[in-house]
């Protein structure tokens, strides 16, 4: 192995060339060139403003392979959208032998340093984020240590080198209102999920540009943010349905919103589809099941794992992917929840 050299070659670069410019120890040095967390963010600045300076080289690199495990990291997985992440997951890595580390964030969708550090002590194949992402110094230490990571249904935009796969969010929107519009609604409502989220933000995209096809207007009244879980159905469908004027369609967005939503109908005494129209989103299983059978759109949440499954093993074998961004398209899927308005043909 060679030994690294500087910029202009003229000598050699080692690790103890970099501790004596900077003033700090080899082991520190070492340190920041491995991504421990345990250096102060002013130093490791220092150490890697020389060690670019002198284009130094790592000189370790893992050998490209599929064997061992990755990490899943959700941000919450306490629901059955979650439950059909896996189950993607699990169709790939089963057959090439990979084993599965499962973790979750706590509803926080940046991870901790301490997990971090226990990842990267692991050394994983990779790491499969849904719904959260490293920030970019996290990012920074995870590409030192050569662990590639890919981002599921990313909860915010993301740079071009960051792999992510997902669904359009935007068109789901767009496909729900329409719709929801050819049956005849004007006053329709939606109950998208946090503000903050990339999907919740596109899914209202779509659901205001619908709106703006038909030549209507949107009543702010009627858009509201949840946290895609059955309690935030229940809770604005409550509010919604006991306006003086209420929406005859609600749009929520994601199936189990839109169960909360048909519980609130039910206890103010509200017929599905006859007094009002639900639609959900996601296609989960369950929504076939339910009486009435939901209309909602389908979301490939199987296929988006498995695609950004096959994508983080080919990086850890080495292979280049085509594209780092595959957004997967929607479908609506029309079942009982949905009719005309009351009054309406």
């Amino acid at each position: 192995m060679t030994t690294p050299r500087s910029a202009t070659g003229s000598r050699s670069v080692t690790i103890a060339t970099i501790a004596d410019e900077v003033g700090v120890s080899a082991t520190t040095v070492s340190k920041v060139l491995n991504g421990h967390p345990d250096v102060a963010a002013e130093t490791r600045a220092r150490v890697e403003a020389s060690l670019a300076r002198h284009r130094y080289r790592r000189r370790t690199k893992r050998q490209p392979t599929t064997t061992g495990q990755i990490d899943l990291v959700f941000h919450e997985f306490d629901s059955a959208w979650a439950m059909e992440i896996i189950r993607g997951v699990d169709a790939v890595t089963a057959p090439a032998n990979v084993e599965v580390v499962l973790s979750h964030l706590g509803g926080r969708h940046r991870p901790t340093e301490e997990w971090l550090s226990t990842v990267l002590s692991r050394r994983p194949l990779g790491v499969l984020f849904v719904q959260s992402g490293p920030t970019r110094s996290q990012q920074q230490k995870l590409r030192r240590q050569h662990i590639p990571f890919v981002v599921v249904d990313t909860d915010s935009a993301t740079s071009a080198s960051v792999p992510t796969v997902g669904s359009n969010n935007w068109d789901g929107g767009l496909l729900a209102t329409r719709h929801l519009l050819e049956l005849g609604h004007r006053r329709i409502a939606i109950i998208s999920g946090p503000e903050d989220v990339l999907c919740s933000r596109a899914r209202v995209a779509g659901f205001r540009s619908a709106h703006d096809e038909a030549g209507l207007t949107v009543d702010p009244d009627l858009v509201r943010y949840g946290t895609f879980v059955v309690r935030a159905g229940y809770e604005h469908g409550m509010e919604l349905l006991s306006l003086p004027d209420r929406p005859t369609a609600i749009f929520a967005g994601s199936d189990m919103q839109a169960m909360g939503v048909l519980r609130a109908a039910r206890q103010l005494g509200l017929r599905i589809p006859q007094d009002l129209s639900v639609i959900g989103y996601d296609n989960l299983p369950v929504s076939a099941w339910i009486d009435p059978a939901l209309t909602t759109v389908n979301q490939p949440l199987q296929e988006m794992a498995g695609l950004a499954t096959r994508m983080l093993l080919d990086l850890a074998r080495g292979v280049e992917v085509a594209t780092t961004r595959i957004d997967l398209v929607n479908e609506l899927v029309v079942r009982d929840s949905t009719a005309p308005p009351p009054g309406g043909d």
